[in-house]
């Protein structure tokens, strides 16, 4: 628990959401993040769109942060670490080095995902294709129909929000309390719609915990609302 009280309970675990995106299990001194998606730049790059090449940098920057701040013993990353295949090549020798540290200093474990298959040849680390502990089970893509104390990334959930003065758009945890969604980490990762017809087969009536600056704030359903239709076909 946060000093303000913020937590999520999920499989009889209590976890801390934070605004950089990543959860925080304290009980077994965890640190979950997903879809970090290094070098997107630089493979959007290669196919004519130029995007600034920067954004492995600043995801490791912010991953650097929280494992700072939070000192875990073991970091869980839920697939998409690595945008393809090609990604570890291109990788800039700095970045790599960076990453090379951060795997190195507690245990790491890599869940394979979709735009990464395979484990990482340099970086070390356990790569597996889902993780249980306990009465939670970590994966990349959320599974079809009930999953009681599910972690899964894949679906970069965001929630559009509309308050009194304004409507916001920012990334979010997802959990209707039988399973959670987790945020994209990476810089250039993008988001969907909490209420877009992805998240209706595995989520009921899921709170939005939207990512703010300082802090991670619980929205209610009803708060939340739909992307126009040219924002939905580009959300990610």
């Amino acid at each position: 628990m946060t000093a303000d009280g913020v937590f999520i309970e999920l499989g009889g675990a209590r976890f801390t959401p934070t605004p950089e995106g990543a959860l925080w299990w304290p009980q077994k001194e965890a640190l979950i993040v997903s879809d970090l998606h290094f070098e997107k730049g630089s493979s959007f790059a290669a196919r004519g769109v130029f995007l600034p090449p920067y954004d492995t940098r600043t995801t490791l920057k912010r991953l650097g942060r929280v494992v700072a701040t939070f000192k875990p013993k073991r970091v869980i990353s839920l697939g998409d670490a690595f945008h393809d295949g090609g990604a570890e090549a291109r990788i800039d020798e700095r970045d790599a080095e960076t990453l090379e540290r951060l795997v190195a200093s507690v245990r790491w474990t890599w869940v394979l995902g979709n735009h990464d298959p395979a484990p990482p040849k340099r970086f070390a680390g356990e790569a597996v294709a889902a993780e249980r502990i306990g009465r939670l089970t970590f994966r990349h893509e959320p599974a079809a129909g009930p999953a009681e104390g599910e972690i899964a990334g894949h679906l970069h959930p965001c929630a559009r929000v509309r308050t009194e003065s304004r409507v916001q758009r920012r990334r979010c945890f997802a959990t209707d309390g039988a399973r959670l969604v987790m945020p994209a980490f990476g810089a250039y990762a993008g988001g969907l719609n909490l209420l877009d017809e992805a998240f209706a087969c595995i989520l009921q009536k899921p709170v939005a915990w939207v990512m703010g600056r300082a802090r991670v704030y619980p929205i209610a359903p009803a708060l939340l609302v739909a992307d126009p239709p040219a924002a939905a076909r580009l959300a990610i």
